[in-house]
């Protein structure tokens, strides 16, 4: 009807399919693979949810009572309480005795000798920081408490004392000196306490 026809070029009603409006077709077309990922998003979705509402429940439950079992303080026999002691004590004469002969070396060169202070000095605070880790780790359940209490603290203690060291703190700093008389307490609490 008045159309007009440019040369070379033709006309086409715009209902006829082209190629381009096939392959948009069929990908909006649902696929095995969309459907499965479809499934896969719409189960961890629920399981968000569960897990979220377990963990709001978990909050605001009442917490569980114990009963007198659960909470009963354990008791040991006389010989487990002596195996303790004698386990600790044996441990604290062998840190003491590390301690003692490494922060108390001189090096080989003298006073003089720059690299023998340094290994010197590092023997220390190794001795003083695996000391201290050293019984912590020693320290047994069945051990009596005012020894074991004596025991945490002198194994805290000589780390405290090391891990200055590290940082630089000299024995002449203030709050070093007051770690050193805490250690010097504790070791004369623990060696009574070991008689």
């Amino acid at each position: 009807m008045g159309r007009e026809v440019a040369a070379g070029s033709y006309h086409r009603d715009m209902s006829e399919p082209t190629d381009a409006d096939s392959s948009t077709r069929r990908a909006h077309r649902p696929t095995p693979s969309n459907d499965r990922s479809r499934l896969a998003l719409i189960v961890v979705a629920v399981i968000a949810v569960v897990a979220v509402g377990l963990a709001a429940w978990a909050l605001v439950r009442p917490a569980k009572t114990s009963s007198s079992a659960d909470s009963a303080t354990p008791t040991y026999t006389d010989a487990q309480r002596a195996d303790s002691k004698a386990k600790i004590c044996t441990a604290f004469n062998t840190v003491r005795t590390g301690v003692s002969q490494n922060t108390n070396l001189v090096p080989p060169g003298g006073p003089d000798d720059v690299t023998g202070a340094l290994a010197v000095a590092a023997n220390a605070r190794l001795s003083l920081y695996d000391g201290g880790q050293y019984l912590l780790a020693r320290l047994d359940p069945s051990t009596a408490p005012e020894l074991a209490d004596a025991v945490r603290a002198f194994g805290n203690t000589l780390m405290d004392i090391g891990a200055a060291s590290t940082a630089g703190a000299q024995n002449s700093d203030p709050q070093q000196a007051g770690r050193l008389r805490d250690a010097d307490a504790a070791n004369t609490t623990i060696t009574n306490l070991c008689k």
